[in-house]
């Protein structure tokens, strides 16, 4: 990577949201706030699942997953954010800039993987009942888990390979409040036409590949609930479902905004709040989203809530 004649950039600097000051404080209380309750949520969610031996089934064993790569791909982004409501020029280095990268793009596609995952979970689940435990055994489980993590370590590996291949000399600035793929190569003065081809690839694939097993297993969901007799069983089966529905809406959603919005003089600043949503808020909605619409999470914390205040108790 260089910048005019061969000489190596060593670091660049994030535009961030160009506010207010006053404005910089009330959003870095928010964010901050926003970042704590995330964490707090999905550290909490996986210490539940692993303590609770109601929860020891594949469903919440692809949700302690889920959990944890909220964490690592909100903690890539959200600290350098906040940094930069604090200080006039928020600088990162080549090297941090690189990490922060592969780290978000790893995570990110690693949450589509799982969200569809977690789809083809209930689709055995409701459609399969009884083949259910063979199925999904604790290896497959393990398997799909790591499949997914893969899909993400290669989907970034190329994203930034081919973006830090690129030579800048331009501009050290990025129109973003993190090093996203998009912001970075609009800086280069090489060609970059592979890079958006790849992009375009990559993210295509990713994302029309776990929206189609999500729709799928859905439609058989669908099927197979309106085919029950009793409303009841109907309704139930459905709420075993509307956690994950719900958090794969918003999810999706969110990307479609930020991939299928009209290019126009607002898109970089756009861009900028789908990801605000997508990476910092969406991570603190997961765990919120599946504590107040699953039974069993709920009990699961009431008991743990009172294990907590047991040991309190004891002098």
């Amino acid at each position: 990577m260089t910048q005019g004649n061969d000489t190596k950039v060593a670091d660049f600097y994030l535009l961030g949201f160009g506010v207010q000051h006053d404005t910089q404080c009330v959003l870095f209380i928010v964010f901050l706030i926003i970042y704590v309750t995330s964490i707090v949520g999905n550290i909490g969610m996986i210490l539940l699942i692993n303590t609770n031996s109601r929860l020891q089934t594949p469903m919440y064993f692809f949700l302690q997953h889920l959990a944890f790569v909220d964490i690592c791909y909100t903690s890539a982004i959200t600290p350098k954010m906040l940094q930069s409501f604090m200080v006039e020029e928020c600088s990162i280095s080549y090297t941090g800039c690189v990490m922060q990268l592969l780290v978000y793009a790893t995570f990110a596609t690693s949450d589509c993987y799982l969200l569809a995952v977690m789809a083809v979970d209930r689709y055995v689940a409701i459609c399969k009942p009884l083949r259910y435990p063979i199925i999904m055994s604790r290896q497959i489980c393990i398997q799909l888990v790591a499949l997914s993590y893969l899909m993400g370590s290669i989907n970034s590996s190329v994203h930034t390979g081919f973006t830090f291949s690129l030579s800048y000399c331009n501009s050290k600035h990025i129109n973003h409040f993190f090093c996203d793929v998009v912001p970075i190569i609009t800086l280069s003065c090489s060609n970059i036409n592979i890079n958006i081809m790849l992009l375009m690839v990559f993210v295509g694939f990713n994302l029309t590949f776990t929206v189609l097993v999500i729709i799928f297993s859905y439609i058989y969901i669908m099927a197979a609930i309106l085919k029950m007799s009793s409303t009841a069983g109907r309704k139930k089966t459905f709420s075993t479902c509307a956690s994950h529905l719900t958090a794969v809406t918003i999810f999706y959603g969110t990307l479609a905004y930020m991939y299928l919005q009209p290019h126009s003089d607002n898109s970089e600043e756009n861009m900028k709040v789908a990801s605000v949503f997508y990476g910092i808020v969406i991570p603190m909605l997961n765990p919120l989203i599946y504590s107040l619409r699953n039974k069993e999470v709920k009990e699961g914390f009431k008991v743990m809530s009172r294990k907590f205040l047991r040991l309190d108790a004891k002098p």
